[in-house]
């Protein structure tokens, strides 16, 4: 699976990028909300990692671009973030977010997140016929 994690803080890219290449993910990392947006449209990840606040494009406005353009809504996103009230997830979950994290987030739950995701994301793009 291949999964991108947008976030500007090198330790906290570098904790994620270990326990998903440690289950043999091929992991893409962007350190800024911009360049994460870019790299979803041009890597086509199964699912984003996103943090929250990072300057410039923040991770909520990184969500929206994301899940609102055509060649990328379809990629689920999971915020992880230090930002943990109920008004942020609410937000996080309007932008478009599958899943909201709040840190530190273990590797059982991120690793449940991530399967969960994916696998709602395939069950929506999954074109039912319709009945006779």
């Amino acid at each position: 699976m291949k999964i991108l994690i947008i976030d500007d803080s090198k330790t906290e890219a570098q904790a994620l990028s270990s326990v998903l290449e440690a289950r043999d993910h091929q992991v893409l990392v962007a350190t800024s909300g911009e360049q994460g947006v870019v790299l979803a449209a041009n890597e086509q990840p199964d699912v984003v990692l996103m943090d929250v606040v990072m300057p410039g494009l923040n991770g909520f406005q990184a969500t929206r671009q994301i899940k609102r353009s055509p060649d990328t809504r379809h990629i689920p996103v999971i915020i992880i973030s230090s930002k943990g009230q109920d008004i942020d997830i609410i937000w996080g979950e309007r932008q478009g977010a599958a899943t909201y994290l709040v840190k530190p987030v273990n590797q059982q739950q991120l690793l449940a997140a991530i399967a969960a995701a994916t696998a709602a994301a395939a069950t929506d793009n999954h074109v039912i016929p319709p009945t006779q």
